[in-house]
């Protein structure tokens, strides 16, 4: 990187599709430093193109092909705009790292694949910077699951030398990072599995919102212990990691069989109370399980602001975990996932690996994503 290129882009579309960030960093101290943040609503038909796709259905390459072309516009826009309210221009920015919107992944069977959209090429073109994506895939052609990829940037950034900490990033899926203490133990990482994903589709249908706002409705309701087993006993949650997960398995028509098999009667704001029991005990579970020892649990994405979540987070914690945000470490978390393909797209210009094989089953450490020159 030279002198007149000290800045970094990362975007970011989560599974759960609440909106598109930009996030300029500069990495030139230890911690990275957010230097301007950008946040793209979604047109609704195009968000309404990428929940069509996250499922089986007809026309299916030509919906995906326009689909990658008007995210890759969006994008490019969304970069621009970006430099723009910052004051800094393209040729201060050595790369944008890309994470692409995830449409399917498919990580198991003798065929495994993931798909993200949002073509690099025309973000490159459009704003003269080169741009990295298509980071899961090298991952995945090396054995590995191609998720999470954030533990890494998780372990450069937020390990500790003192305390046993654990990040979770509550997104659509909620993903767990276990940063030991001690450097000899590996890094480890996984998909807990649903994040927020069902709550806001259950929102979506019944209070025609996209969210529950610090988790006021879920708070209003009461947890159905024999619902909330129910869920539980889908084969995932007791998979042993390595594992991700996306809406092509916790979805809006999963949650409706879920419901048709308990054959209960149960009221829409109990089922919100359960549907976040369910994400804050599938998280704690597994804490317990894989990180017994763990001291302090920080928290990032769109989850860090449940408050209700987070209260039954700290409900069902293992006894003695501190429960904080990202914030703590100077990185709002609202933006650590953007943030960290700021710095994935610095280490494939660097040619350093940024996936971590005990995370995602890799056979190897691989330099992911492909480079789509200026």
């Amino acid at each position: 990187m030279s002198a007149a290129q000290p800045y970094y882009i990362g975007l970011m579309s989560g599974t759960s599709l609440d909106a598109l960030d930009a996030a300029l960093v500069d990495f030139s101290d230890q911690t990275p430093r957010l230097v301007a943040t950008s946040t793209t609503d979604w047109p609704a038909s195009l968000k309404h193109q990428l929940l069509s796709l996250c499922s089986p259905g007809e026309n299916e390459i030509a919906r995906m092909g326009a689909a990658d072309h008007l995210l890759g516009k969006l994008s490019a826009q969304a970069c621009q705009n970006l430099l723009e309210q910052a004051g800094v221009t393209a040729n201060q920015v050595a790369a944008i790292g890309s994470h692409g919107q995830t449409i399917r992944h498919q990580p198991a069977g003798s065929t495994p694949y993931t798909v993200q959209i949002g073509d690099p090429n025309l973000i490159a073109q459009s704003t003269g910077i080169t741009t990295i994506a298509d980071f899961r895939r090298r991952d995945m052609a090396a054995g590995g699951q191609g998720a999470p990829l954030a533990p890494a940037f998780h372990a450069a950034v937020f390990h500790s030398n003192t305390k046993n900490r654990a990040l979770v990033n509550i997104g659509g899926m909620s993903n767990l990072t276990l940063l030991a203490a001690d450097s000899t133990q590996s890094i480890t990482g996984f998909d807990t599995g649903p994040g927020n994903v069902l709550i806001d589709c259950w929102c979506q249908q019944h209070l025609g919102k996209s969210f529950d706002n610090a988790g006021k409705w879920a708070r209003s309701g009461t947890v159905i212990p024999q619902l909330l087993q129910q869920l539980l006993s889908d084969s995932y949650f007791s998979n042993p990691p390595p594992k991700s997960t996306g809406r092509e398995r916790f979805n809006q028509a999963w949650l409706n069989q879920q419901l048709k098999e308990s054959q209960l009667s149960i009221s829409t704001k109990d089922v919100a109370a359960t549907l976040t029991e369910l994400t804050a005990q599938s998280i704690c579970h597994d804490l317990q399980q894989y990180f017994p020892d763990c001291e302090e649990l920080l928290v990032c994405g769109g989850g860090a602001h449940n408050t209700y979540l987070l209260e039954r987070i700290a409900n069902s914690a293992p006894a003695g975990v501190v429960i904080d945000s990202t914030e703590k470490l100077g990185i709002a978390p609202d933006w650590v996932e953007a943030v960290a393909f700021a710095w994935f797209a610095k280490q494939t210009l660097e040619r350093e690996p940024s996936n971590l094989p005990a995370v995602t089953g890799a056979s190897t450490q691989c330099v992911l994503g492909g480079i789509y020159y200026a």
